[in-house]
């Protein structure tokens, strides 16, 4: 049997080796809680030891273990100063040109953000009298979270200060109340014009090639996921979507993240907002 650190190096080990995610040092009571959900989840009748053997030797049960141990924080408008430049700066240039704009997000979770994106779009179109055509293609390697941004239907708090004060949610939701015996909960689920523009696949960043052409989204949002990869996996990362992203397009990075090798081939406009301004070789 393995004693607890064992067991946890080897988790560890497991979801690198499937992820390229890299869990810090102080994750033992997280990888505890996780284990036993994933041996919940997957309705496992042997021990966890053997479970992680399956896993590993076996393929069985590894989107299970995925998605038990990836972390899906999020919510609307996250660092909604990158909303507002994308309002402000970016889509006026689209609605003056007439041209498709398309967008990624890089780590969807439940959705919030790419929802957030849209609705920017949404309200661009408003401010400026234009109908900009848009697409956004939202990916994660989370089954589970990319099923609930599918449905597109979220717990709503009215003390809840995830909106900026540019966005009116009920333009955006449909309001569902939800009564149980003990509480009346609020749903949102949102509107047939944000799900048209969103488009949410499965996909690994620390995959080697990702599907998609040189050169082809406007714009990139890779926003508080690198901080789960070593900073060598971050910049092999970044190098990739990079190629993807059209010369002077915008890439949107996490407050604690930077573009490392990219730096000098990009212009920095705002809080960790950057522009592609050459071609890396």
């Amino acid at each position: 049997m393995l004693d607890n650190n064992a067991l946890h190096e080897r988790v560890k080990t497991i979801l690198y080796s499937l992820t390229g995610i890299t869990l810090a040092e102080n994750k033992d009571i997280m990888i505890s809680n996780r284990l036993h959900k994933l041996k919940r989840d997957t309705k496992y009748t042997g021990d966890i030891e053997h479970l992680l053997e399956v896993i590993e030797n076996d393929g069985l049960y590894q989107m299970e273990f995925i998605n038990s141990f990836t972390t899906n924080k999020t919510h609307f408008f996250r660092e909604d100063f990158h909303f507002t430049d994308l309002k402000d700066r970016v889509l006026p240039e689209f609605a003056k040109s007439g041209s498709p704009i398309k967008m990624y997000c890089s780590a969807s979770s439940t959705g919030e953000e790419p929802y957030s994106m849209a609705m920017t779009v949404l309200e661009a179109n408003e401010e400026l009298g234009r109908n900009i055509s848009a697409s956004i293609l939202a990916t994660d390697i989370d089954t589970n979270v990319l099923q609930y941004a599918a449905n597109g239907v979220y717990r709503f708090s009215k003390s809840s200060k995830e909106f900026p004060e540019w966005i009116k949610p009920q333009k955006y939701f449909k309001r569902r109340v939800k009564k149980t015996l003990a509480s009346e909960e609020i749903l949102i689920k949102v509107k047939p014009e944000l799900q048209k523009m969103c488009t949410f696949q499965v996909m690994n960043l620390n995959d080697s090639t990702y599907p998609y052409e040189r050169n082809y989204f406007d714009v990139i949002f890779c926003r508080n996921v690198l901080i789960y990869f070593s900073s060598e996996d971050q910049n092999k990362i970044l190098k990739k979507l990079f190629s993807h992203l059209k010369m002077g397009g915008t890439l949107y990075l996490g407050h604690s993240e930077n573009p490392q090798d990219l730096i000098n081939y990009v212009s920095r406009v705002g809080q960790n907002v950057f522009i592609k301004t050459k071609e890396l070789h």
